[in-house]
């Protein structure tokens, strides 16, 4: 993988990207498209077959299929091959999480067993904790599990209330309290389980089920994955060896937000797969059905709901894709002077953190607007419990909730880009007062419009500078109290979010252009993506601005806005008709 630069994490809003800069999904090798077959291969032969039987929570089944899994490799991707793993890289982690997305409730399962189940071991445990645990856990002959939410301190998960105190021998730390929504909770062998230690130092610790103490509760009814085990798990004077306090005491929460920055890599690489699928679904739903003496897919209002499925999708994947390869990019560059240590490894992910976040709201989102869509277009029958489409609605609802709420994702996108630029990683306010002085004493000069892509580059540069001026007029009101203002964050977040989609895909479409002049769908859903990404800028930004300011001021900045984002409406209609019609050909996600 080459690239002319690596960005640091955030600049995407201060410094421009070129093509080649960016993995898409049309840069997959022979062996990514390896992996890829056989997660379709495991999926069509072990998972969708088994569909209701995991519904129902057939007694020993996920253990059964998580061990069957760990036999093609799925539950070690990420595991480095002296422990029984594969040691591949990010690309084809997503890429598994794509495939295993078609059912809600494995995906749960195995993303917990593979992911946050085995990782803190991996990358913080010692060596004696590594030869013990995480060879059993790829293996699939132990299930593994994260116990960090409480019933008092989801989101706020630095506030628990289990406490840890080291016995009187010293010997062990006696560990008590209870966990919440823990995945695999019912079936885990092994847990991750953080507690404070003196009631004050947060510390992780591996807790096996078979330490006295330890009771995992009833299992939880939930609205979707109802197939996966999700547990509270109670530990009462549970004795847990002092050689299983994993990391050191009091870091616990460096493996815990550390950690979920790779979850949310992988659970928005999940929603992308997701979205694929019922993408197809409804395609073919939309080729069978018929109504008024014709398919479905003929009429207008359902291929411009496949359009727009298809847009958000293609932008969805292009940011997941662009992340593993900047993430991979970072690690090759490591691995290169020394094998990767597990600081190095959590550095990079701290790195590309806000782009992380990022990818978890965009691709969880999309996947509830496209699950959405699809009962629609399946219509009384998308509401039968009969169908497919009906669980998988239900299913994709918890990951907005996961690994940080996304209003959590909002607000963390925009404080972490202040950090950076108060502690000087960052030139995001010398750009910000460039951009004001510029607004006052030079008109914003009209952009070059090169059809077919010059709006879209033009609209990227718009949607970063309004980004710029929102993010500098909220520092200079608001200073450090800009977290009390949740809204205004909330809407410079929605900005930054559509920045980085729309120049993500632009340089895809861009890229494929360069390979293939006459790439016409690509074209199509490049501008379908910017107009639609230029129109939520300008309502978010004229939120923002709405509350920062007032009278002439707000209407000269709301000029500045209409500058900005200038633009040429294009027919959306046809260009959502277009890409329905070569979904509804192809009888899947039209692209890559």
């Amino acid at each position: 993988m080459t690239s002319r630069i690596t960005l640091k994490g955030g600049a995407f809003l201060i410094e421009a990207a070129a093509p080649e800069d960016v993995f898409t999904p049309e840069d997959l090798t022979d062996q990514h498209r390896l992996i890829a077959e056989t997660g379709e291969q495991f999926m069509s032969r072990d998972i969708l077959p088994r569909s209701k039987d995991i519904e129902e929570k057939k007694p020993g089944l996920l253990r059964e299929l998580l061990k069957k899994a760990a036999e093609v490799g799925l539950c070690g991707t990420d595991v480095p091959q002296r422990y029984g793993g594969l040691e591949l890289d990010k690309i084809s982690s997503i890429i598994v999480s794509e495939k295993m997305a078609r059912n809600g409730s494995w995906a749960s399962t195995i993303g917990a067993q593979s992911g946050i189940g085995i990782l803190p071991i991996a990358l913080f445990g010692t060596e004696e904790q590594k030869q013990k645990y995480v060879p059993r856990l790829a293996a699939g002959e132990w299930v593994g599990a994260y116990a960090l939410s409480e019933a008092s301190s989801g989101s706020d998960a630095l506030h628990c209330r289990a406490r840890a105190s080291l016995s009187a021998e010293g010997r062990c730390y006696l560990l008590n309290g209870s966990k919440m929504w823990v995945t695999n909770g019912g079936i885990a062998d092994v847990y991750v389980v953080f507690a404070k230690v003196d009631g004050e130092k947060f510390t992780a610790f591996i807790v096996e089920r078979n330490f006295p103490g330890v009771s995992p509760g009833a299992e939880e009814h939930k609205m979707g994955i109802r197939g996966a085990s999700t547990t509270a798990v109670h530990f009462e004077n549970t004795p847990v060896p002092v050689e299983n306090v994993l990391g050191e005491i009091g870091e616990g929460h460096r493996i815990a937000f550390n950690i979920l920055n790779f979850g949310r890599l992988k659970l928005g690489a999940g929603c992308v797969g997701a979205s694929k699928y019922l993408i197809a679904e409804a395609a073919r739903w939309a080729n069978e059905r018929e109504a008024f003496g014709q398919r479905i897919g003929d009429f207008g209002l359902i291929k411009e709901k496949l359009g727009e499925m298809i847009a958000r999708t293609y932008g969805a994947e292009s940011i997941s894709y662009r992340i593993a390869g900047l993430i991979e990019r970072a690690l090759e560059g490591a691995r290169s002077a020394a094998p990767v240590s597990a600081d190095a490894t959590m550095a990079i992910l701290r790195e590309y953190a806000i782009e992380c976040s990022i990818l978890k709201v965009i691709g969880t989102e999309t996947l509830h607007f496209v699950a959405d869509e699809t009962v629609q277009v399946y219509g009384g029958y998308g509401f039968s419990s009969d169908y497919e489409v009906e669980k998988a609605f239900r299913d994709q609802r918890v990951n907005r909730i996961f690994e940080g709420t996304n209003e959590i994702n909002r607000l963390l996108i925009v404080d972490m880009l202040v950090k950076r630029a108060l502690k000087g990683e960052l030139e995001l306010w010398s750009a910000a007062r460039k951009l004001l002085d510029d607004m006052l004493s030079l008109p914003t000069p009209p952009a070059e419009n090169n059809q077919p892509l010059g709006d879209a580059a033009a609209l990227v540069e718009g949607l970063k500078k309004t980004a710029l001026l929102v993010a500098g007029l909220a520092a200079q009101k608001y200073m450090t109290a800009l977290s009390q203002e949740q809204e205004v964050a909330s809407a410079l977040s929605n900005l930054v979010m559509e920045a980085y989609a729309l120049e993500t895909t632009y340089l895809r479409a861009l890229k494929k252009m360069i390979h293939d002049p006459e790439a016409p769908p690509e074209i199509e859903v490049l501008r379908v993506c910017a107009y639609e990404a230029a129109d939520q800028a300008e309502m978010q930004g004229r939120r923002a601005l709405a509350r920062i300011a007032q009278g002439d001021e707000l209407r000269a900045y709301w000029g500045g806005l209409r500058r900005f984002l200038k633009r040429e409406p294009p027919d959306l209609i046809g260009l959502k008709r277009r890409l329905a019609d070569r979904a509804l050909e192809m009888k899947h996600y039209p692209f890559a």
